[in-house]
């Protein structure tokens, strides 16, 4: 089971703002807008997806770094073998490039999304 950073979501209550801070005072480079929703900018190699909140979902979504996505190469297997050590799955979806992701429970509020590597 292989495992790679794939980004980081930040939710906020105006994202044009928020990008703009990561572009102004960070570095970060504008990539793409998400739809009507959001962002995407390249913070020197970390992608940062930038949006509110996901109408749509069924899980909690809170404002601030709301969760880190991780790729796998084997998604079921992967999933399965979370489960078997206990950590609860929040929600699992189809996501928008038609590869399944599934949210975790982490330790102090956090998530993991884990995303089926193409």
């Amino acid at each position: 089971m292989a495992f790679g950073v794939n980004h980081v979501h930040l939710k906020t209550r105006d994202p044009k703002q928020t990008m703009q801070f990561y572009v102004d005072n960070l570095g970060a480079k504008f990539v793409a807008e998400i739809g009507t929703r959001g962002y995407r900018v390249d913070l020197h190699g970390l992608t940062l997806n930038i949006t509110t909140i996901v109408e749509g979902q069924s899980r909690e979504q809170h404002y601030g770094i709301e969760h880190l996505a991780l790729n796998t190469d084997d998604y079921a297997g992967t999933l399965t073998q979370l489960r078997a050590n206990g950590v609860r799955v929040l929600e699992e979806l189809q996501g928008s490039s038609g590869r399944r992701v599934g949210f975790l429970e982490a330790p102090d509020g956090a998530q993991i999304e884990i995303i089926e590597k193409q």
